[in-house]
């Protein structure tokens, strides 16, 4: 952990951080843009840089600082319900379920009905799969048991998805559609994706107040309900907000794994295990972690989002796994 005088400046620096990526995500891609060309751009006063500004780069940027904040502050929220550092939502199969529930939506037909079937598909799914997990981890929440609970509800969700793709291969464009959510990524990224992950912004915004009585939980459900915590209450917040940012995180850029494992840790070993430090923190951190991966994919020709953070976060998980035995 740093020292105490420097981590009031973590989260200026990862702001600095996030707004170099930020520009580098305007600048890179098939037509380089100096920054010069990005404002003059961002104020529509070349036409072409207008285009690809307005048109391609800038939702996608979007929907990759709205997905890596979801992901990063459910996982945070996932640790802090199950007051384990292993907790995550891919890991214990929320993702998969919010994958499995859009990928049904989408064979099925319902995607063409409205923009907003394909996410509350997935929000369905997720709170499936979260209440699975639960039951399945009711006589305790140790790492042995959520992960055997993660690893059988991640392989049974994912029979569930490849039935639905075997069954729609004679549909290329909905097998296209499922081999996204699958794979995840942000190609192709449009605004109406980015409106499909603006309630991100609602649910971070009403995460950010509880970073107080999840401090208190972390000392145990007694201590925190002897401190004037209503856990009861407080669980099923929590509950409803990982499961929700998963969920639209999902629907938006398909299944992105490793997010809410890497970042969460990482922060809590920089500045500690203070949750009103972690909350903005993980926000802005999950959101530099998605967007530098996203940068790695174009420079690695155009490799999906997935693949990346899989290369990443299995290793960082493995080296967790060694750290606690």
């Amino acid at each position: 952990m740093i020292p105490g005088r420097l981590q009031r400046w973590v989260f200026p620096a990862a702001l600095l951080v996030l707004a170099g990526l930020a520009v580098a995500s305007l600048g890179i891609g098939d037509m380089p843009l100096t920054p010069a060309r990005i404002w003059s751009g961002l104020l529509r006063q070349e036409e072409l840089a207008t285009l690809v500004i307005w048109q391609i780069r800038l939702p996608r940027l979007i929907v990759a600082l709205l997905v890596g904040a979801a992901l990063s502050a459910s996982g945070l929220v996932m640790q802090a319900y199950f007051r384990n550092s292993l907790a995550s939502p891919g890991l214990l199969g929320v993702s998969s379920g919010g994958a499995a529930g859009a990928v049904v939506a989408i064979a099925g037909g319902l995607a063409a009905i409205s923009l907003w079937t394909v996410p509350a598909a997935a929000i369905v799914g997720a709170f499936a799969a979260t209440l699975s997990v639960i039951a399945l981890a009711r006589h305790g929440a140790s790492t042995e048991r959520l992960l055997l609970a993660g690893i059988a509800l991640n392989a049974l969700l994912g029979a569930v998805t490849s039935y639905v793709l075997s069954s729609q291969t004679a549909v290329y464009e909905r097998t296209t559609q499922i081999l996204f959510w699958l794979l995840g990524g942000l190609e192709d990224r449009t605004w109406e994706h980015a409106l499909m992950a603006s309630p991100i912004l609602v649910f971070a915004a009403l995460l950010w107040p509880l970073g107080r009585p999840m401090d208190l939980l972390s000392l145990g459900a007694n201590e925190a309900q002897s401190l004037g915590v209503d856990v009861c209450s407080l669980r099923r917040q929590l509950l409803v907000h990982s499961t929700v940012l998963t969920a639209i995180a999902t629907a938006a850029a398909g299944t992105v794994g490793f997010v809410g494992l890497i970042v969460p840790h990482l922060l809590r070993l920089l500045v500690g295990p203070e949750h009103r430090r972690l909350v903005p923190l993980s926000l802005v951190g999950g959101a530099v972690f998605v967007l530098g991966c996203d940068l790695v994919c174009r420079s690695a020709d155009n490799v999906r989002l997935g693949i990346v953070t899989a290369l990443v976060g299995a290793p960082f998980f493995l080296w967790l796994l060694r750290r606690q035995a």
